[in-house]
């Protein structure tokens, strides 16, 4: 397949996932990433994610920003910027397989007891250890939705205020991962990424997505809301276990 059918269908990709994200606020990126990490190399992948996920997220916040909890925003990018101190410290270079690896390990992490740990993103502590964990994962895993839904099951927030919230504090996470990766591209002579066209269509179809996702998200209940979000990233998480084992395999 061309470079352009590739982009195209990438493309289309972007559309797919951000109405996904939109509807449950995660699951679309982790759906991207692996199309991402399959079409081109991993630091190209990391840093188109990070751009096209910055600008779905950014637009799905715009769209819900009546609902945001601006308290957890500037508690989570307290954090993050503490993530991304400790980040500019570390050189890291992942393969294809363990990305995939990662990508199939993360949505374990909707699975666990929430009893157990009692977080709630509402509480500051909370917030800030939020911005911090999830950013780092977000790093080096390519996403870090389903850890920062465990920060938010346990809030009093209705669906609408935990996609808006959640989705504003996405851009603090993404704007370090293409920071992190798209430093060492800058002069390189090859650096996978696509061509610049496919970043002007991609955003407003990441924000046509988002804002799809929208309709739908009125026409859900908060059970199915969580019941299907669960679901969804741990069908993804399988394949992509299986598509790490077959180039650990390889």
């Amino acid at each position: 397949m061309g470079p352009l059918a590739t982009s195209l269908i990438l493309l289309f990709v972007v559309l797919v996932t951000a109405t996904v994200s939109g509807v449950f606020g995660m699951a679309g990126g982790l759906m991207l990433m692996g199309a991402l990490t399959l079409a081109m190399p991993v630091s190209a992948a990391m840093v188109t994610h990070g751009a096209v996920q910055f600008v779905s997220n950014g637009w799905r916040a715009v769209l819900h920003r009546a609902h945001i909890n601006w308290r957890i925003i500037a508690l989570y990018g307290a954090g993050s910027a503490l993530a991304a101190g400790a980040l500019a410290l570390v050189t890291y270079q992942p393969t294809k397989a363990w990305v995939y690896l990662m990508l199939g390990l993360t949505p374990g992490l909707a699975w666990i007891p929430k009893d157990r740990f009692n977080l709630d993103a509402a509480k500051p502590a909370h917030a800030a250890l939020c911005g911090l964990s999830v950013t780092g994962l977000n790093v080096i895993a390519g996403v870090s939705g389903p850890l920062l839904d465990v920060f938010f099951v346990r809030t009093a927030l209705t669906r609408h205020q935990i996609v808006a919230t959640k989705a504003a504090t996405q851009a603090f996470s993404h704007t370090v991962k293409m920071a992190f990766y798209g430093a060492p591209l800058i002069g390189a002579s090859q650096s996978g990424l696509p061509p610049w066209w496919f970043f002007v269509l991609a955003a407003p179809l990441a924000m046509a997505g988002a804002w799809i996702g929208g309709f739908v998200l009125d026409r859900i209940s908060d059970v199915n809301f969580l019941k299907w979000t669960r679901w969804i990233v741990t069908a993804l998480g399988v394949v992509y276990l299986a598509q790490a084992a077959a180039l650990f395999a390889g």
